[in-house]
């Protein structure tokens, strides 16, 4: 379980807290659950430096590539820290408060890489437009319609314990094969991705071979 709390600027503890809980999974297996609050008034760069969101960026495509099913709980306003973190995630689960939020500060929004995985999930729509040049939120219920969320819903145990029943059974590797396909194809042509694919599709033939 990680926690991040979206009030808080980007710090090198927060970067060791997801570093420490990727090295659990990694070495457990099971799931990680990301809950996901808060977000600062304004886009706070307050003690950052490129070299410290640089170190963040990478416990974030850390965490996206766990071996491990990777859920998100949303609620609340959901910015800064905690937005990066649940656009990682596999199954977002959100409480109808939630709005996802990027701050606006020094005169635009903050162009970290929610601004990258905010357009790339949502297909460029306009809100998710808005949200990105203007700071405009985007409520629970338009998070949903978007895909950017999986489930809105007041029983978040409930939802919890329906997707652990999805995802018991699968195979935290495999996962993370799929989910590296399917990221990549958006960004790669059929021919580039075609190579990755084979290889999985090898791998899947030797294990039921066995």
């Amino acid at each position: 379980m990680i926690t991040v709390d979206g009030t808080q600027p980007i710090s090198a503890e927060l970067v060791a807290k997801v570093g420490e809980a990727c090295d659990r999974a990694e070495t457990l297996g099971g799931q990680v659950v990301v809950y996901a609050s808060g977000a600062p008034a304004h886009a706070r760069t307050e003690g950052l430096t490129v070299a410290l969101v640089s170190r963040w960026e990478r416990a974030l495509r850390r965490l996206e590539r766990l071996p491990v099913a990777l859920v998100a709980v949303a609620e609340g306003d959901v910015g800064g820290p905690a937005l990066d973190a649940l656009l990682t995630t596999d199954y977002r689960i959100a409480t109808p408060s939630a709005r996802l939020v990027v701050p606006v500060g020094t005169g635009a929004t903050w162009p970290g890489m929610a601004l990258y995985r905010l357009a790339h999930q949502g297909s460029h729509t306009a809100a998710v437009r808005r949200a990105l040049l203007f700071g405009d939120p985007i409520g629970a219920r338009d998070a949903l319609a978007l895909q950017l969320l999986d489930e809105v819903t007041d029983d978040v145990t409930g939802a919890l314990e329906a997707v652990a029943g999805l995802t018991g059974n699968l195979s935290g590797k495999e996962l993370a094969i799929r989910r590296q396909l399917m990221l990549d194809a958006g960004t790669v042509s059929f021919e580039e991705a075609l190579g990755g694919h084979l290889a999985a599709c090898d791998r899947t033939l030797r294990q039921a071979a066995v």
